[in-house]
């Protein structure tokens, strides 16, 4: 077949404490969503995707992620940042 097994899309609820600033800032950066494109979104529907463009965007990440350090999404058992934190949670020993 052709086309690979399709990724897991189950979503996964996420709740957070914001800071009043910050709350602040992303109902502007709705509102702004809205005069750019004329349509009104609801911040919680905004997050997800402000986050991913955040990611997305995060050099450092990607090239963690490329060297072997940051979970692939493809796979199915993460890969650890060499962090020794998370090694000594993990009972892992620093490399």
């Amino acid at each position: 077949m052709k086309l690979s097994k399709l990724p897991d899309r189950t979503p996964v609820k996420l709740s957070t404490t914001l800071t009043p600033t910050l709350a602040a800032r992303l109902r502007d950066y709705a509102e702004f969503y809205a005069e750019t494109y004329g349509t009104r979104e609801d911040v919680a529907d905004l997050i997800p995707f402000i986050l991913e463009a955040f990611l997305d965007s995060d050099s450092e990440f990607k090239r963690a992620s490329r060297a072997g350090g940051a979970k692939d999404p493809t796979l199915s058992t993460p890969r650890r940042l060499n962090n020794p934190s998370t090694q000594k949670e993990s009972g892992e020993s620093p490399s």
